[in-house]
Formats: C-alpha cells, structure tokens, sequence
C-alpha cells in the first residue's frame, strides 16, 4: 500500500497522486489538512524522508511569516507548529514500504515505488 499525503487544491499534489495512478498504485489519500499526522508521525515522516523539521516547513505560508519566521525553535517545536498548522507541511508527502518522497517534483517518488 503507498500512501500520499495529499492537498487536492495544490497542483504539484494533484500530479503526484496521477503518476500513482497510472502506475496503478493502490493508494490510501490522507487528506492532511483535514487529518493532520500526530508529533509522533510527522517525526517517523521526517526521519522517513530524512529531512530535518525545518526542511519540511512551507516558509512562505503566511502563517510561518506571521507567528514563526526568525525565531529559534527546536525540532520539536517546529514539528509542533506544522501539526497545529498542516498548511505549514510541505506536500505532497508519499510513504511506500517504509521509506518516503517528496513529491517536489512528482517524479521524486518514482524512486520509492
């Protein structure tokens, strides 16, 4: 099972969850914003993508600018803002036996499949 963590609204999603499809992935879509992962599984993500919190964060969310940008914050904490705020979590997110892409760009999950 490959699972995506998907924003229909945002186009770089829309074509990652296509080049699934056409490869005739069976998917399991986690709407995000609507069901954000748990501190807990954004950091089995992280460490799954091998990314540190920061590289994940959307820096150009208004929401970042507002509350967030120039402070100095923890891996924790930054994790804890992209969980109260899923918009902040950079997608598409894809996870296929243990291991996860970025679909930035979508073909960056071929790798995984």
């Amino acid at each position: 099972m490959t699972t995506i963590y998907h924003n229909p609204r945002c186009r770089k999603s829309r074509e990652t969850l296509a080049l699934l499809e056409e490869r005739n992935e069976s998917t399991d879509i986690v709407l995000y914003l609507d069901n954000p992962p748990s501190e807990a599984e954004l950091g089995k993500i992280l460490k799954q993508l091998n990314m540190s919190p920061i590289e994940l964060v959307r820096k150009s969310e208004q929401i970042w600018k507002d509350n967030y940008k120039g402070q100095s914050m923890s891996d924790t904490e930054i994790i804890s803002a992209m969980v109260k705020n899923p918009k902040l979590i950079e997608r598409p997110i894809v996870i296929k036996n243990g291991k996860a892409a970025l679909g930035r760009p979508p073909e960056n999950v071929l790798n995984i499949l």
